[in-house]
């Protein structure tokens, strides 16, 4: 078989050079095709950004990520389509196997390739290529749920691996798993067992998952819980991507209280939510502010739907709209960047052990250089309309 040389390439994201290599959001595929393409004898280079590569290559992979990246897809393959004209040029990933036939003619590729790479995927990543600390592996692919704000159920098949196949990937002792639905895996007692008594390098390990665990699992389970504290889990959590009720509360507390009595500290804890949704910012201020009270970090997401092709997103400016990102009708970009400070004071006050009234502005201008306040959002008059029951609870302490 003829070498090749093959140019794997992670098109210019707008990722702050100090995240280049946050485990959210390193080109794990390209580095496990490299490790495929170079069983086969084949030459391969990395480039991350637009830059001429050491050779002219014989195909050039592009990965893609996010949907409302799409641009950043295109001025790659562009990039190099003039640079290298006689190179193939293939597009990968989560925009290209969302959004096919989209991709193949916005971005002027010469093929997309949809969906995973089954021979790449049992190979193990070329870490060589990157500088990280960590190893990010999965455990499973795909998602027995059908969420509609998420898209992996259309991207990964359903499979799982044992406790023994991932101890055979085990390479470093930072483990990051980039399970969507760690708890379903029917092998998870005999895997959180294995990561428990596993050292690498004469050390043990610890452990992240990317996504939060599943508390209905917890809860008919209990004891993954203290298997997952054995196991040296970090940054646990769950998420309440449900509305806001005295039963929601009554079963989010359930899920906290369940990890804090496996060991787990509650400012270490991380409730999920997704806001520029279905559920609007009174809503999400009341599901935070309870997760104030308990005394919980959150992890906040903002929804873009699965076919937003652009995302020009700024927190500094005031008065964006809907041209310029996603804005949920039940939203304005005035609440969603709110709610996003909101969540940004939270985490902080509950990280140190501040109380919100008692926020230090020296501290808060390391992040913010205005005051952090929602009673300017919504208008007294329209809570008293849509929620009139909650008023006095929106205007008391946080």
């Amino acid at each position: 078989m003829k070498i090749k040389k093959i140019l794997l390439v992670e098109p210019n994201f707008p990722i702050p050079t100090k995240s280049k290599n946050h485990s959210n959001f390193l080109p794990i595929g390209l580095l496990k095709l490299a490790s495929y393409y170079r069983k086969e004898g084949n030459q391969i280079e990395l480039i991350r950004g637009n830059k001429e590569a050491s050779f002219y290559p014989d195909r050039v992979f592009v990965t893609s990520l996010f949907t409302y990246w799409a641009d950043y897809v295109k001025e790659t393959v562009q990039y190099y389509k003039k640079l290298y004209p006689k190179s193939k040029i293939t597009v990968g990933g989560i925009y290209a196997t969302l959004m096919p036939k989209h991709c193949k003619e916005y971005v002027g590729c010469d093929k997309v390739f949809i969906g995973q790479h089954k021979g790449a995927d049992k190979c193990k990543p070329a870490y060589d290529l990157v500088d990280v600390d960590y190893q990010i592996i999965h455990g499973m692919r795909g998602c027995t749920n059908k969420c509609p704000f998420c898209g992996i159920w259309k991207l990964e098949q359903k499979s799982f691996k044992n406790a023994e196949q991932i101890k055979k990937e085990i390479c470093s002792n930072h483990l990051i798993f980039y399970d969507n639905n760690i708890l379903v895996n029917p092998y998870i007692e005999e895997i959180l067992e294995m990561l428990a008594n596993t050292t690498y390098q004469g050390k043990a390990l610890r452990c992240e998952c990317q996504s939060g665990f599943d508390g209905r699992i917890l809860m008919k389970k209990p004891h993954l819980a203290e298997m997952l504290k054995k196991a040296r889990f970090e940054n646990v959590r769950v998420a309440w991507d449900f509305p806001y009720s005295q039963r929601a509360i009554d079963i989010v507390e359930g899920w906290i209280q369940l990890l804090e009595k496996a060991g787990y500290n509650r400012k270490d804890i991380y409730v999920f939510m997704i806001y520029n949704w279905d559920y609007d910012y009174i809503h999400m201020e009341l599901k935070r502010r309870q997760c104030y009270k308990w005394g919980v970090q959150i992890a906040d997401c903002r929804y873009r739907p699965l076919d937003q092709t652009f995302d020009r997103y700024n927190g500094r400016i005031k008065n964006q709209t809907s041209e310029d990102y996603f804005i949920h009708p039940n939203w304005t970009d005035k609440k969603v960047k709110q709610f996003r400070r909101n969540v940004r004071k939270h985490n902080i006050c509950i990280r140190h052990g501040i109380l919100w009234r008692d926020y230090d502005q020296a501290l808060e201008r390391e992040y913010s250089r205005r005051k952090l306040t929602m009673i300017n959002i919504v208008p007294p008059e329209e809570i008293k309309v849509t929620y009139p029951k909650l008023q006095s609870k929106l205007f008391t302490s946080s």
